[in-house]
Order: structure tokens, then sequence, then C-alpha cells
């Protein structure tokens, strides 16, 4: 598909920007804060103009007919309340700018109405030249079946969210698979067995992985900490997301936005700023590589992996890096990685300690590799070519941090 959006770098968006926030001076702050698009924004011809200028995309709704799963009343619904004709109907009004790169056609829907997704997003791909059609899934904390006083409801429509996922894929033809998890509202345990989930549907599917995570919180007194940004991140990179899309810029959902009411900064903007810079510093040579597996090492006696349907490893071996560990006897969340193109192996390793963010302090990676290798690391701040002592690299990670070690 020739869309706007370039998918070979890690694209990082935003969620809404309200009309407070669009002279040029809050769109050049978007820029400067590393968010490459943001979503949920109606057609706006002078923002779009503005957009353009400081090279922001934006996901733009209300060009097509609406649609959120909400609480599952009206799951199974959308073909009969949105038929096709009316899609069509829009995609002939529509009028193109040079800074849309995608069409919002919703936000989590039953998969009982996959199968009207499948046929629009079909449609999106047909009359939408230059763009792509966007589509948030729910968490795997949606519910189930939940019982009002008149019916049971069902906001995943499916027994299980895996099933909602597989039928996701069954239906719904994307190139990417993207939810939104709150990690900081809901639990660590939750958000890693979600993204077992999604990152091993979009590689048996081939499909990227995206995700919406928060920089706002749910409770008016707290503000999230630069560490929940980073590890919410790093956590998603190591089972290989490509985009990473912050909740939200303006007021959209919750407390604690990234501008307030009257579109001034709050404390969220520099943390922000500063995180997705060193997302996207890293993210370069991550990009170069696509997610194999997933492992959690050292999480014995945690907490963390609660539900989540994967056992940790004292150590990984994976036939090019062994031995991998915290020396120090702490928890990793390690993404085995394989080059885009020629043989190259990495790891991408964060640090997992300490991902509420209560006694930060630094971690330690030590491995051995096999045969004779050159071996890097890169972080935010650059990269270095390692040295082993007595066979064993060891590097150290900042807190709710990470690293991506390259064995060629």
């Amino acid at each position: 598909m020739n869309t706007r959006m370039d998918r070979s770098r890690l694209n990082i968006g935003a969620y809404i920007l309200a009309p407070y926030a669009r002279t040029e001076e809050h769109i050049r702050d978007i820029a400067a804060a590393g968010v490459d698009f943001i979503v949920c924004m109606e057609y706006d011809k002078p923002a779009l103009d503005l957009f353009l200028k400081y090279g922001v995309g934006a996901i733009v709704s209300g060009i097509l007919p609406g649609w959120w799963g909400g609480d599952g009343h009206n799951a199974g619904t959308m073909a009969e309340k949105n038929p096709l004709e009316k899609y069509e109907e829009a995609a002939r009004n529509f009028i193109d700018h040079p800074a849309i790169w995608g069409i919002d056609t919703g936000d989590e829907p039953s998969a009982l109405d996959f199968e009207q997704y499948g046929k629009i997003i079909d449609l999106v791909e047909t009359r939408f030249s230059r763009q792509f059609a966007y589509l948030n899934l729910y968490p795997n904390y949606a519910s189930v079946a939940q019982t009002t006083g008149e019916q049971r409801v069902s906001q995943l429509g499916t027994p299980t969210y895996e099933e909602y996922i597989k039928r996701y894929c069954e239906y719904v033809p994307t190139d990417y698979i993207c939810y939104d998890f709150y990690m900081y509202s809901a639990s660590v345990s939750g958000a890693y067995e979600n993204l077992r989930i999604v990152s091993d549907a979009c590689l048996r599917t081939g499909r990227s992985l995206w995700i919406v995570l928060q920089v706002n919180s749910s409770r008016p007194e707290e503000w999230t900490s630069e560490n929940r940004l980073r590890f919410q991140a790093y956590s998603a990179m190591a089972f290989g997301a490509e985009s990473i899309i912050w909740a939200c810029y303006t007021a959209g959902w919750w407390h604690n936005q990234v501008l307030d009411s009257q579109g001034n900064k709050t404390e969220q903007y520099e943390k922000l700023k500063k995180v997705n810079a060193e997302i996207k510093a890293l993210g370069v040579p991550y990009m170069k590589y696509r997610r194999v597996s997933t492992h959690f090492v050292g999480f014995e006696g945690t907490p963390y992996l609660a539900g989540v349907n994967q056992a940790p490893l004292s150590k990984l071996n994976t036939g090019v890096f062994f031995d991998v560990c915290d020396p120090d006897g702490g928890s990793l969340v390690v993404g085995e990685m394989a080059a885009r193109c020629g043989g190259s192996r990495a790891l991408f390793v964060c640090a997992a300690n300490d991902p509420l963010d209560k006694t930060p302090s630094p971690q330690r990676v030590s491995f051995r590799v096999g045969g004779e290798r050159l071996v890097r690391v890169y972080s935010s701040s650059g990269y270095a070519t390692l040295e082993r002592s007595d066979g064993v690299y060891t590097v150290e990670i900042a807190p709710s941090s990470a690293v991506l070690i390259v064995a060629d």
C-alpha cells in the first residue's frame, strides 16, 4: 500500500488534539516532542496545513461513519446501523490532504462486527489510495460476558481474548494489529499476557504490532513517571512493537494529559519529549530487526507473571546467545530478534525489576556468544563494541530502560 506513513521506522503517535491546541505553536511543540502523528482529530484544513509544515501526520476521524464497541450493547449491529453504502458515500465526498496518513474507522469493536469491518477495510484500501484504515481493538481486560439487569453483554463477542484476536485475523485484512492497554490502570501481568497473545498473532500472520499506552492517569492525584513511560514502551518493543501511541495529548479520557484544558503544557510534556527521543534513538537500529520470540528471564518469585501463559526462564539460550540473565538475579524481558536483511541476530533486553517505578536502580544483563562474532550494544545514548571477560559479556541497563545487543 502506498501510504504516507514511513513504516520502515518506528512511529510514535498520540491520541486526540482538541481545537484549543491547534495553533502553530502547539503543532510545532507536537513535532518537537517526537510525536509523528495524531489520532482522533476531525478534518481541519488550517491545522492539517500546519501538520504538513512540521512533518506531522493525522489519522482523521469523521471522514467515515464512526463506531465504538463501548460496553457491548451494540455488538453485532454494525452492518445494520452502518451499511457499506454510508461508507461509499463518505468516500466519494472525501477531500484529500497530504498530511492525512490514515482514516479512522472506529474503536474497540466486538468480534461480532469483524466481518463487516473486513469489508470496510477493503473499501478504504480501494477508495483511499494514500491512506490506511486505522482500527484499534479492545485489551484483554474487556469483558467476555457481563450480566446487566436486562441481558448478558459481551464486549469481546468471543469466549476468550485469544479467540477475539484470532477472529480479527480471520476477517480483518489490516497489515497490523493495534490495541490499547493501560498498564497502570490494569496490571503488569495483564499487559504481558496481552502482548504475548497479540505479538504471537502478528508473527503467525505477518502483521506489525501497534499499541496504545498511557501518558495520562486514571487518578487525578497520580502523574505517570518517566520510568513508567519507558517501561511501557520498552516492554512493547521487546514483543516487536513498531508503533507506540500515547493517550492522551489533550483532553480525552482520565486525567493529567500532556496539555491541560487551556492548551498549556503539563509536566507530562517534558517527560514525553525526553522518553520519545530515547525511543526514537534506539528505534533506528531496532527497526533493522524483527521479533522472533520473547522470553521472561529471572521472573521466578515475582508477582508479574500471574495469569501469563508462558513459563519464566532462569537463563536464555537462543543458539547464538547463551546463559542470558541478570547476574544479580533480576528480571528481564528479552525479545529475540533476527535481521530483516542478512543473518545478524539480536536481543532486545528490557529491565523489568521495577515496573511500578518504586525503587529504580540499574540492572545488568550478562551472556556468552557462540563462535567468533562482533558484538555491539545499542542504547538511547549511542552504541559501543563489547569486549568479553572470561568469555562473558556484561551490559548495564538504566532503570526501566532497554538495550539492543547485536551479534554479527
